[in-house]
């Protein structure tokens, strides 16, 4: 089985640019590609899990985010990075889209993206880890039995406390979250949290 490092996108591969699908306007951070070759040639398999709240909100259609998908991808190809999977909920308990406007075990802090990834790939959660910028991702992987890094970016604003939502690392940069990942490589996560 793999160990992976599954990546949130707003805030933590792009700059965040609330409910946007043009890949025009996206700005990857200026340290992403060397952070995440980085992991690659460490052997982690890299995966984009990201909830997309636009498209039960009716901002966007769920088919534009595919375009989205693609630009990462080339982005992040001249540095030898290639994801795995890219992941995405789609839902949101207020939405207006009939379809998706409703409570969902995808949606993070929940971790159904997380274990379908590792289903579908066969990844090794206790060896894995999960980078996000804000508390919701670090719950997250917490239950799907990942070790966590809060990307401490600015990005969270709420700080709600709970026993998933401690990270096992805070980074100022992804460079800085690689560089730890790598040193740690060998610990494991002792298995997942019960939800």
């Amino acid at each position: 089985m793999n160990a992976a490092v599954f990546l949130d996108k707003d805030g933590t591969l792009v700059h965040d640019l609330p409910y946007n699908v043009d890949p025009a306007r996206m700005r990857v951070r200026g340290d992403a590609a060397a952070a995440l070759a980085r992991l690659a040639r460490a052997g982690y398999a890299l995966l984009v899990v990201s909830n997309q709240p636009g498209v039960a909100l009716g901002m966007y259609e769920e088919r534009a985010l595919a375009a989205l998908w693609r630009h990462l991808a080339a982005e992040f190809a001249p540095h030898g990075v290639r994801f795995r999977g890219f992941y995405h909920c789609p839902h949101h308990p207020r939405g207006l889209h009939p379809l998706y406007a409703h409570p969902c075990e995808c949606r993070k802090p929940r971790p159904a993206m997380l274990l379908r990834a590792a289903f579908e790939h066969d990844l090794d959660l206790a060896r894995s880890w999960m980078i996000g910028d804000i508390l919701d991702d670090v719950e997250a992987g917490r239950r799907a039995g990942c070790r966590t890094v809060l990307l401490d970016v600015g990005s969270e604003t709420e700080w709600r406390r709970g026993a998933h939502r401690r990270p096992h690392f805070r980074a100022a940069s992804l460079s800085e979250a690689a560089a730890h990942i790598v040193a740690h490589r060998e610990s494991r996560e002792p298995g997942p949290w019960t939800p």
